[in-house]
C-alpha cells in the first residue's frame, strides 16, 4: 500500500509539473488555459481521474487561502494526502501576485454544478449535515464569516475524500490551519466512511 501511494504521489506531481513547465507562473497563469486546467479540467469543472477538484464557482477568498495554506506546507504535506501533495508541489512556486492572479481568473470561469457520482442515504446524511450547516449554512451555500466554503454543487468524490483525509488526520493537523483543524474534529463526527457517502448524498441535494 505504501509503494502504490508513493507511485501514485509520484505521477501526480509529474502531471502537475508539466502544467507548471507549459506556461509561466504569474500573469500568464491568468489567460493561458493550459495552467490549472491540466488537473481540474476545462473551465475548472474538476477532474475526477486525479481527484482534482471544481474550480469554477470556488470563492475567491476560499481558493486564496487554500493556495497559501499549499504554498507554506500548512496543507499538502502528510504523506498519505496524495492528492494534496501534487498541489502543494504546485503552489509552493507561486508568489502573491500569482495567486491573486488566478483568483481573478478563476472567477471568470462559469459556475456549473458537478454532477453526482455517489448513491448513499441522503436522508440520514440530512440528519448528519445538522452539525456541518452551523458554519457551512442550512443550503451548504457557505460563509465567509466563517471561512467555511460552499459544499454545494462540488464534486462529491472531492468532498468524500477531503472528509476521510481530515477523519484520518492527514488534512488539518498543522499548528497553524486553525480552519482545518475544526474540520479534523467536526469530521470524526462521522464514524465510517458510510455516514461520509450519506451526507455527501445529502448535499447533493442542495445543489446551488
Amino acid at each position: 500500500m505504501k509503494k502504490l501511494i508513493t507511485l501514485t504521489t509520484f505521477m501526480l506531481v509529474a502531471v502537475c509539473n508539466v502544467a507548471a513547465q507549459t506556461v509561466d507562473v504569474g500573469v500568464a497563469a491568468a489567460t493561458d488555459d493550459r495552467y490549472c486546467t491540466t488537473c481540474h479540467g476545462v473551465e475548472g469543472r474538476g477532474n475526477i481521474g486525479v481527484q482534482a477538484p471544481r474550480l469554477a464557482g470556488m470563492e475567491g477568498w476560499y481558493l486564496k487561502r487554500q493556495l497559501e495554506n499549499f504554498r507554506a506546507g500548512i496543507r499538502g504535506t502528510h504523506a498519505a494526502d496524495v492528492q494534496g501533495i501534487a498541489m502543494q508541489a504546485m503552489a509552493v512556486k507561486l508568489s502573491d501576485a500569482s495567486i491573486a492572479d488566478i483568483v481573478s481568473w478563476v472567477s471568470s470561469w462559469e459556475y456549473i454544478a458537478a454532477e453526482s457520482t455517489v448513491d448513499g442515504n441522503a436522508r440520514r446524511g440530512r440528519t448528519a449535515f445538522g452539525t456541518c450547516a452551523a458554519c457551512h449554512g442550512a443550503d451548504a451555500q457557505g460563509n465567509e464569516a466563517l471561512g467555511a466554503p460552499a459544499l454545494a454543487g462540488q464534486n462529491d468524490w472531492y468532498l468524500i475524500t477531503q472528509l476521510k483525509n481530515f477523519r484520518a488526520g492527514y488534512r488539518g493537523a498543522h499548528r497553524e490551519d486553525s480552519f482545518g483543524a475544526q474540520m479534523l474534529t467536526m469530521s470524526r463526527t462521522l464514524t465510517d466512511d458510510q455516514a461520509i457517502i450519506d451526507v455527501v448524498s445529502y448535499i447533493n441535494t442542495l445543489q446551488k
